[in-house]
């Protein structure tokens, strides 16, 4: 079955999580993405834990159906290597430390003179100018930059995300520029320049709180995984050892919790828990009502309880949770792809085709198709020992 990006070539100088993720949804649509690693120990990510068959986590979930040329790049032969490579391609994605591409000759405008129909994506932490540009940029520092730690945590500490949620941003802004650029190109027959920064990604994603404290007003407030301004919304305890995650979005679903959840009609007609913002501001004492009762119940119940009133509800799974959630077994997700050591089960990507099926193919290791990509190139190995 044919795919959407058959017949495109993706040339990556990528590492970590940010330009890995985009490419390799790139390949999920069939385009050939051909990574280029250091020789011998390959991207860095590959070395970050060794979770999965003795492979790292990180590397395992951002780079199946790829092919891994191993290049050192500081080598006199590679910058023939890497023309060649780019001649052949469509586009060319990079994350690089600052001004490390340009200095190889490898700059937007530099190949896009040369190679007008390329499209070439710089992903940084900040962008290609302003007085931030060559700064380095981790994930952890862009959630703080963005201001995402200062309204993640609780009251007395602020919490990172528990994933890379900047790297994830840039490289999901990084994916969808690269698309319309080839939609684009088929309009003008032109290539483009697409700079996209991980703080710029994030700050896009902190939308909500940076309206909310609009003017100088009072920002969200850290309330671990509760809601900050909707009551109530978060996780409770149950009675059995269990949390359920729920939430209540209007007066509707108030009584209805009330009077179905918490079989309580009374404290739908205190005074004190009329509206959103009176709930809000009696929380502490809401709130210990809502334990109370909750303490009577199994998870199960409760669920049940929720679902009957129509109150939105999720049980708060840990990863063995979510690796047998029934939901994603019901909806055939999963799929096994190889690994230079062994299957392991892999997620299909989020949206299910009626036209195509996306690619799932092996995760390459250090440099598996240095030979035949060379030998497309019409270049002897030998010339990089």
């Amino acid at each position: 079955m044919a795919l959407p990006l058959d017949g495109i070539t993706v040339v990556s100088l990528e590492h970590a999580i940010a330009a890995p993720f985009c490419t390799r949804q790139l390949a999920d649509l069939g385009a050939r993405v051909i990574k280029v690693e250091r020789p011998g120990s390959g991207d860095f990510a590959r070395a970050y834990d060794q979770r999965v068959l003795g492979q790292s986590s990180h590397f395992v979930w951002v780079n199946r159906s790829k092919e891994s040329l191993a290049l050192d790049l500081k080598h006199p032969a590679a910058a023939e290597v890497i023309d060649r490579l780019i001649g052949k391609a469509d586009v060319l994605v990079q994350n690089l430390a600052p001004g490390a591409a340009a200095r190889m000759g490898l700059g937007a405008a530099q190949l896009m003179e040369k190679y007008p129909r390329l499209i070439v994506c710089d992903i940084s932490g900040y962008g290609d100018d302003g007085p931030y540009r060559d700064k380095k940029a981790y994930d952890l520092l862009i959630q703080s930059e963005a201001g995402f730690l200062s309204v993640t945590g609780t009251q007395d500490e602020p919490a990172k995300s528990g994933n890379s949620i900047a790297d994830i941003a840039a490289g999901m802004y990084a994916y969808s520029n690269i698309l319309a650029a080839l939609m684009q190109r088929e309009r003008t027959g032109k290539g483009s320049h697409i700079d996209v920064s991980m703080l710029e990604s994030l700050a896009e994603w902190m939308g909500f709180p940076m309206y909310y404290a609009y003017d100088g007003a009072v920002p969200p407030q850290r309330n671990g995984a509760s809601h900050s301004t909707i009551y109530p919304y978060g996780p409770f305890a149950v009675g059995d050892g269990g949390k359920v995650m729920l939430g209540v979005q209007n007066e509707r679903e108030w009584q209805a919790f009330c009077e179905i959840v918490l079989r309580s009609p009374a404290i739908h007609e205190d005074a004190r828990y009329q509206g959103n913002a009176n709930r809000h501001a009696n929380r502490t004492v809401l709130q210990g009502s809502i334990d109370s009762i909750f303490a009577t119940l199994t998870t199960d119940e409760l669920v049940g309880r929720l679902d009957e009133a129509r109150i939105a509800n999720a049980r708060v799974n840990d990863m063995a949770g979510l690796w047998a959630h029934p939901q994603l077994r019901a909806r055939d997700r999963w799929r096994d792809i190889d690994t230079p050591a062994g299957a392991i089960p892999a997620l299909l990507p989020p949206g299910r085709q009626s036209a195509f099926s996306p690619r799932m193919d092996p995760i390459p290791s250090v440099g598996q198709h240095t030979k035949a990509i060379l030998a497309e190139l019409g270049i002897d190995e030998a010339a990089l020992k």
